[in-house]
């Protein structure tokens, strides 16, 4: 076969240049620390490459949002936590009100702090997060949540939770509303709440009371009536008898599954009534407990009025810690599961970034190898190449 001076020299050329294309591209290599530099260097490992780095990226915003979550439930807790140490102050203030030793003047000094303890947690159901936001208001995050208009408390905010992604398919609310917290409590022992009418003019004081029966509770509303100081009728919302019976001071009322305790002498015509526990806000029920001890009372009937008074409230402040205490639990929750959740993240993003590695990064050892080979075959090729263009006939003529 014929090869021309001019094919031999192009033949040469482009060899050397093939090689010194292959000695670049493991310089490259080197420098980089990767073994694919261009998709074409290797498709189908740029394309799982390309897939791996979006489900780092998707870990990495799914950790950063459960530190947001983090941060404002922490700031749920630490305000939950000042909301039941108020309560647990006011409780203490209604019990050494309701102490028989107290006068008008010591119950009313009384009532000052309890409403300063009512201020303070109308301003911690009001306040911020970190980014400026309600706390409180549901979704409804630049709406004020607790307005007061006299002794009206209105909660402007709804009912609505904020969801996070925190995972793959896992969301975790950041926050609850002020509905749940501050107003959806319900009042008297949770099942239903005992009242004297306004009018009595007996002293009687009504105990806590609870439900003996379920199946025989049915949520009817009933009227105790004292036909004379020593016996009553039970009337249920229709006006007809339940039930009579004899009445001695200290008694347990019993009636439809439920029982609670009368104390003090009732006189004929006093009234209690008995109905399903409604739902009772916190600013209210320690608004009414002060305007209780601002009262004043001095006779048998104003005094029994307000120990009827404190004794309900004190349940309904039971009641509202024991809501705290439901809400703390379900913060904590929420807590502990965005804490397994970023270690199940780590975990996932670890596995992503080693499956990563093994397809981009470089194995020096065999780099360094192949960047030899090719230099001394570049070499070889360029010695090989100044030998034989040398080579013409015309030198032996």
């Amino acid at each position: 076969m014929r090869v021309s001076t001019l094919g031999s020299y192009a033949n040469g050329l482009t060899a050397m240049q093939r090689l010194q294309a292959a000695l670049d591209q493991t310089q490259r290599q080197i420098s980089s620390g990767r073994r694919i530099l261009t998709p074409s260097d290797d498709p189908l490992a740029s394309a799982r490459a390309v897939d791996l780095r979006e489900s780092i990226g998707r870990l990495e915003q799914f950790d950063r949002n459960a530190n947001m979550a983090n941060n404002r439930l922490l700031q749920e807790e630490s305000s939950l936590g000042s909301v039941n140490n108020v309560l647990q102050r006011v409780r203490e203030l209604a019990l050494q009100a309701n102490n028989a030793t107290q006068n008008s003047e010591s119950r009313q000094l009384i009532a000052v702090e309890m409403r300063q303890r009512l201020d303070e947690l109308v301003q911690i159901a009001n306040q911020k997060d970190g980014s400026g936001n309600y706390m409180f208001a549901g979704n409804l995050e630049s709406t004020t949540p607790v307005t007061r208009v006299g002794g009206t408390f209105t909660y402007n905010g709804d009912q609505g939770q904020r969801f996070i992604q925190i995972g793959e398919g896992r969301q975790v609310a950041d926050g609850d509303s002020g509905a749940a917290v501050f107003f959806k409590i319900r009042g008297g022992n949770g099942s239903f709440t005992t009242s004297p009418a306004p009018a009595n003019t007996g002293s009687g004081v009504l105990g806590p009371g609870s439900v003996v029966d379920p199946g025989a509770w049915d949520q009817d509303q009933y009227t105790v009536r004292f036909i004379d100081p020593n016996n009553y009728e039970v009337l249920d919302s229709a006006g007809g008898v339940v039930s009579t019976a004899a009445f001695q001071n200290g008694d347990t009322l019993t009636f439809s599954g439920i029982e609670f305790s009368l104390t003090g002498q009732p006189e004929a015509g006093d009234e209690f009534t008995v109905a399903p526990s409604p739902y009772q806000d916190i600013f209210s029920t320690v608004d009414q407990l002060a305007t209780a001890l601002e009262s004043g009372a001095s006779g048998a009937a104003s005094l029994a009025a307000t120990s009827n008074q404190i004794n309900a409230s004190l349940q309904n402040i039971d009641q509202a810690i024991g809501n705290i205490l439901d809400v703390r639990i379900q913060v904590g929750s929420r807590l502990a599961a965005i804490e397994s959740q970023v270690d199940s993240n780590g975990a996932f993003k670890l596995n992503y970034q080693d499956t990563l590695a093994s397809i981009e990064d470089l194995d020096y050892a065999e780099v360094l190898s192949r960047l030899s080979l090719e230099a001394t075959t570049l070499e070889a090729a360029q010695k090989s190449f100044l030998r034989t263009q040398s080579l013409s006939l015309f030198n032996y003529l």
